[in-house]
This record gives C-alpha cells, structure tokens and sequence, in this order.
C-alpha cells in the first residue's frame, strides 16, 4: 500500500471458527470479502504443502484517518473456504530502527525459514519509508529483525519523487535458487539477494512498467516471468487498476500486457497477490466495500477478496471480474 495512493476499504477477519454456509453470495464461506470482523488490505499468499496462509495488513483507522497500520496479520486456509485467524505475527516497532506504519509486506520459505519482506517508517536516521526483514522458524511467527537495519533505504533509490519512494516489497525466488526482490511507488526497482535473503547481491534496477503505481508482484508460470501491479494512468482513471507484464527472464525485456482487472470498488488503492493452489491459481486484491459497526470502508478501511485467475494459452492472464461470490462460484467458462 502506498501513501500517495490514497483510498480503499474494509476486510474484516474471520477467526479460527468458519463462517456458517449459506447459499447467499456475499455471505457463504469463501465469498467476500474474506474476513468480515477487522479491516486487512495488501493480500500476500504463500503455500506451504496443503495450506494457503495469507499475509494482511490490518487497518484501523478511524473516521477520516487514511493509513492507520500497527501490525501484520496472517490467516491460513486448507480448502479456500474456511481460514484460521493466527492473529498478529509483528508490528513495526519490533525492527528497533523503524518507528510506525505496518503497510504491505510478504513472506516466502527458504531452506525451512521463512522471510518476511515489509514496509516501515524508519526512525530518523534516514528519512521516509523503508523496507525491513525479519525471519521465524513458522509461518505463523512470531517473526524478528532478521539483520537489525533496513534492507532498503530511500537514499538507495535517489533521486525519488517523495519519501515513500521504497515501499510494497515482492519477493521471488528463481529457478537457478537466486532470490529477487522488487518494489517501489512510482517507480519499480528489483534487484538480486544473496543466498542468505537479507542482503542485496547486485545493482538496484529501474523496470518501471507503463503507469506503475505501486503494489509489484512477481511469480512465474511456465516459461513466463509475470510482474503484476497497481497501476493508475491519471489521465483516464482516478483510482488504481491491476496491470501486468511478462518477461522471458526475471531481468526481461518486460512486455506490457494490460489491465487484469479494474478498480476494487470504493477504493483508490488495491493490490495483488497471486498463489497457485491444489492446481488452481487465485488473485488476491481488496476492495473497500466492508464496513463494521459505525465504520464503513474508507482509505484506510479496506477488505481483502480473492477470485478465480486463468491463462490462455499463449500465457497470457485472463482479465478478472471481481464479484461478491470469489472462489465460491466456479471459474468462468473459456
């Protein structure tokens, strides 16, 4: 999530008891938004053997706030219909340098650990955001400062347009066992980690597709490398869609291939992630539709959704409609 984007709404938590099925879209187990009793935004899947966990921003803001984060969150699923609510995992104060501002993050596996990449604000010793990481024997955490100072800084991407330049960070790892990491607002930067998934192992490169917002996600399918995104053309719209490119390499050439999907409703913002799952592929993304007690979604109220995502046969992404049933209902036909 990103400051300068700016909107979005609600997603409410499930805890660990599944919601009572019912026929209604909207409301059976699976249908969205997926957690109804917390505001969560910036979806961030990992599978680890039959379970799909889910990594959230948890919003709290309050009557006209815009990004209020104190925590990260994680659910976890077995049958996307159902979730367990494992509770926070981390807030940003626990990386010592960084002062406030849980916005979006994401967590792979390596080698039986696993990593999670995340946006902070960073303490005064370097302005703006930043991204941290952090590590645990769990998916579930608790996680800790894996090096004890940010991975990137603001002052590793100058000149940047504004303080929140290095945020929404995705994390990928190769074929060849390179990790790769990409992020940005504004504009989109990847670079290589070493083996130990705490320090750059090369140049910071600008891949910066057409009207990048922010929000990057990289994953692959076949011989394709796809980088997804937020991406707003200021011209046309005035909230953010989900763009994509493919590239026969992680270091490209990039080919733009268009909208995948159109705004979350209500929202300015939006973000994916995307998991293959039990054979099936899913595109995460929040939308603003939730609202809980007096509060009704907003910037900073927002609610995480999932739908079907299919390819043709040429690799290309299928565009994605986003409805109230989600993965309850059947893909659509070819």
């Amino acid at each position: 999530m990103g400051l300068r984007s700016i909107l979005a709404v609600a997603a409410l938590a499930a805890l660990g008891a599944p919601v009572v099925a019912q026929d209604k879209p909207g409301t059976a187990p699976g249908s969205n938004p997926l957690f109804r009793e917390r505001f969560t935004a910036d979806p961030a899947p990992l599978v680890v053997g039959d379970t799909l966990y889910l990594y959230v921003g948890h919003d709290e803001a309050r009557g006209k706030e815009m990004f209020t984060m104190r925590e990260w969150l994680v659910y976890s699923t077995k049958d996307m219909r159902h979730w367990t609510d494992h509770g926070p995992i981390m807030k940003p104060t626990d990386f010592k340098w960084a002062i406030k501002d849980a916005w979006a993050s994401q967590v792979i596996e390596r080698d039986g650990k696993f990593y999670l990449y995340a946006t902070v604000r960073h303490d005064d010793t370097h302005k703006g955001n930043a991204i941290g990481v952090a590590v645990s024997d769990s998916p579930t955490g608790p996680f800790v400062d894996a090096r004890g100072s940010a991975l990137i800084t603001d002052e590793m991407t100058l000149p940047s347009n504004h303080p929140w330049s290095d945020i929404d960070p995705t994390i990928f790892i190769d074929d060849d066992g390179t990790p790769w990491l990409a992020w940005g607002n504004g504009n989109c930067y990847l670079a290589p980690l070493k083996p130990n998934m705490i320090e750059l192992d090369g140049p910071i490169r600008d891949i910066t597709p057409p009207h990048f917002e922010e929000a990057p996600w990289l994953h692959k399918r076949g011989d394709l490398y796809y980088l997804t995104y937020a991406s707003l053309d200021r011209k046309t719209h005035k909230n953010e869609r989900i763009s994509y490119a493919t590239a026969p390499s992680i270091e490209g050439p990039w080919t733009p291939r268009g909208v995948l999907t159109g705004s979350g409703r209500n929202s300015f913002t939006i973000h994916p992630g995307i998991a293959e799952f039990k054979g099936d592929w899913y595109l995460f993304l929040h939308n603003a539709l939730l609202s809980i007690g007096d509060q009704k979604g907003a910037i900073g109220r927002r609610a995480v959704t999932v739908e079907h995502l299919q390819y043709n046969p040429d690799g290309t992404m299928r565009p994605v409609s986003q409805t109230e049933a989600g993965v309850t209902a059947p893909p659509p036909a070819n």
